[in-house]
């Protein structure tokens, strides 16, 4: 194995865009490609990051045991560096769940909850 993308199923896929966006993660691939009418999944990256968004109406029929809720019983852990700044840079523009703190075993985090109801940690393993 060499990589993990989550495929995440929205409701409105320009507010999940604009809300990756303030993470800072960019569009790399879309369905329809750019202007080519509303878009039923995109992938977007921030460094080794990347995430898949999907439309729940996209889905049809197929794959019932897919929820069409909001949200998930699901975490959605991403490493990074720097972890204080890009805090401090998004804490005002999203819903902090948790704000930083230490780890029993050593991580800085902090969690924020995304608009279709996902729950993401930010970690900081440092070293010293």
């Amino acid at each position: 194995m060499e990589s993990l993308a989550p495929n995440l199923f929205v409701k409105d896929m320009n507010t999940t865009l604009d809300f990756y966006r303030l993470l800072g993660f960019q569009v790399t691939m879309s369905v329809p490609e750019k202007g080519q009418g509303p878009l039923v999944w995109a992938m977007m990256t921030n460094g080794r990051v990347t995430m898949m968004f999907q439309t729940m109406e996209s889905l049809g029929d197929t794959l019932p045991p897919i929820s069409r809720k909001d949200g998930a019983s699901l975490l959605l852990y991403i490493n990074l560096t720097d972890i204080r700044a890009f805090f401090e840079s998004i804490k005002d523009k999203v819903t902090v769940l948790q704000g930083l703190e230490k780890t029993f075993y050593g991580a800085t985090e902090f969690s924020i909850v995304d608009n279709n109801n996902y729950v993401l940690t930010f970690a900081e393993h440092e070293q010293h």
